[in-house]
């Protein structure tokens, strides 16, 4: 077991290069308590809400569905289940719009819900997870579809499995919520601190029991005093601490996360799990703990509508699935008609094309912008190369050469200098001068090397199948001659074994009649009676 941690009073504080000062807007919808939406008339429950392989249908288009039932089964290890979030009955299974930053529709599960609200079957509460042995406990965390809440999305199950040649030192829980606007994490702290620190509970148990850091960014005193306080009552505050770091953007980001509470750095290309660290979301934490003590699965999170367009921002409580205008309903509808609607925060969401679209387990924040909060830019100017978005950049990347690389389509250079160890937190683009989309470029940069590789890999498969197909017709055209051979040989011993059995019955014969032949000669030559 780790040391117990330091103090904060004494714990040193690390930074990391760059970042930028932003206006929070917070205080739009943290005023209030978390409130629960209402069930909606139809759910639209995406089979992919996940880093890694889509989830496999389980379901068709008449079937009766019960809230928790599983839909859709995890496709591989590297993927999550998906259940459904009320009851009712499965109306479609088809393509609709997904949010995502390309737009683009994917396979849905749609529900008519029925208003009963009628719980599926649970499994029974893992309440002694700690007697129990740790992969049955992360099977049930698999099981529960729990995948990362801060907006990556990863299968929460194998992350917390680095494997047993990895020694984890320190579980790092993010409350840092850096992103303008968005105030889910903030009141989750606030009004479930206990929950969420049984779920930092059993996510220490599965990792060996390391240390525990939770980073709060400091302009959130009511979210730090309040898992302060649960801590005090909890048997974690001997291995665990939650500590206030500054506010600077993108705090919240894993890898500048890390650096602040333990001044360690992720490699490039690396994971945490690397450099002995496990970091998780306090939403990941709070479903952990549903999963586990519970039986539930991940069907609902917090989700903050707001921005100034919006008639009274708040947070709430989404049932996977629900369309985007029934929350912003929720919320009185809009003051005004916003310039975008944004899904997650200003610096790191992308704007919806389509409204109606559902919350999947990565959304976080529905945000409403006016034309003051997002004015027009207008169109980029040339590059002066005045260097504020490498200040900026706390990846420490040259945000200017990449934009020049991907610009030119030179891709390989563009991974040469680091290309995707770029978290896309806006920096750059909010401080350059030119009012250049830089992140744009960026992304599509990293689209066009994912197409190429997985051509590559393509092709690559291509060749091992035809060399699979060469080798397989080889082989059956060895064995065919091989078979040829042997019936050769066969044919060829039966011939000759026919061949001498005929040869001594000729000799057989001829022995006969050479005999008959001599005993008439012999015959022939004695005299007879009356000579």
């Amino acid at each position: 077991m780790a040391a117990n941690p330091v103090p904060s009073s004494e714990r040193r504080l690390w930074t990391f290069h760059g970042g930028i000062h932003i206006a929070d807007e917070k205080a739009l919808s943290n005023a209030s308590e978390i409130a629960v939406a209402p069930i909606p008339k139809q759910l639209v429950i995406p089979l992919q809400q996940h880093i890694g392989a889509s989830a496999r249908v389980l379901v068709a288009v008449g079937d009766r569905v019960l809230k928790g039932q599983c839909i859709a089964a995890a496709d591989g290890y590297v993927s999550a289940p998906v259940h459904a979030s009320s009851s009712g009955t499965v109306i479609a299974i088809e393509e609709r719009p997904v949010p995502h930053p390309s737009g683009l529709s994917a396979l849905c599960a749609v529900i008519e819900t029925d208003g009963e609200d009628a719980w599926a079957e649970l499994p029974e509460p893992m309440t002694h997870y700690a007697q129990l042995d740790p992969a049955e406990v992360r099977e049930r965390i698999r099981w529960a579809g729990v995948v990362g809440m801060g907006g990556a999305s990863f299968p929460t199950g194998v992350k917390l499995n680095p494997g047993p040649d990895r020694r984890i030192d320190t579980l790092v829980i993010n409350g840092a919520e850096c992103e303008p606007y968005i105030t889910c994490d903030d009141r989750l702290m606030r009004e479930r601190a206990s929950r969420i620190l049984e779920g930092v509970r059993i996510m220490r148990h599965l990792l060996g029991g390391p240390e525990v850091l939770i980073g709060i960014e400091d302009n959130k005193p009511e979210a730090i005093a309040a898992m302060r306080f649960a801590l005090g009552e909890s048997d974690l505050r001997a291995s665990a601490e939650v500590v206030a770091i500054p506010t600077l953007y993108p705090s919240g980001g894993e890898k500048q996360l890390i650096r602040i509470l333990t001044g360690k750095e992720v490699p490039s290309h690396g994971i945490p799990a690397q450099i002995g660290i496990v970091c998780q979301n306090v939403g990941t934490a709070h479903a952990v703990a549903e999963a586990v003590l519970d039986g539930r699965p991940l069907i609902s999170r917090v989700v903050t509508v707001t921005g100034r367009a919006i008639t009274a921002p708040r947070n709430l409580e989404a049932r996977i699935g629900t369309p985007a205008t029934d929350l912003i309903a929720c919320c009185d509808g809009y003051r005004e008609q916003p310039r975008k609607l944004v899904c997650g925060g200003p610096m790191m969401g992308f704007e919806l094309g389509e409204q109606g679209v559902p919350v999947t387990k990565p959304v976080n924040c529905l945000l409403a912008l006016t034309a003051a909060e997002a004015p027009d830019p207008g169109p980029a100017l040339a590059c002066i190369r005045c260097g504020r978005c490498a200040d900026a950049c706390p990846a420490n990347l040259l945000p200017q050469q990449l934009y020049w690389f991907a610009r030119a389509k030179d891709f390989d250079h563009a991974q040469d200098y680091n290309l995707f160890d770029c978290i896309e937190c806006g920096c750059c683009a909010q401080v350059c001068p030119s009012h250049i989309p830089l992140v744009q470029y960026y992304r599509y940069a990293k689209t066009e090397v994912w197409a190429r590789e997985q051509e590559k890999r393509k092709a690559e498969e291509a060749r091992q199948r035809h060399e699979a197909k060469q080798a397989r017709l080889e082989r059956q055209e060895r064995e065919r001659q091989a078979r040829m051979r042997q019936k050769k040989e066969a044919l060829a011993a039966k011939a000759k074994a026919e061949s001498g059995t005929s040869s001594e019955a000729k000799q057989a014969a001829i022995a006969a009649a050479r005999a008959r032949a001599a005993a008439k000669q012999q015959g022939a030559g004695e005299p007879t009676n009356g000579a």
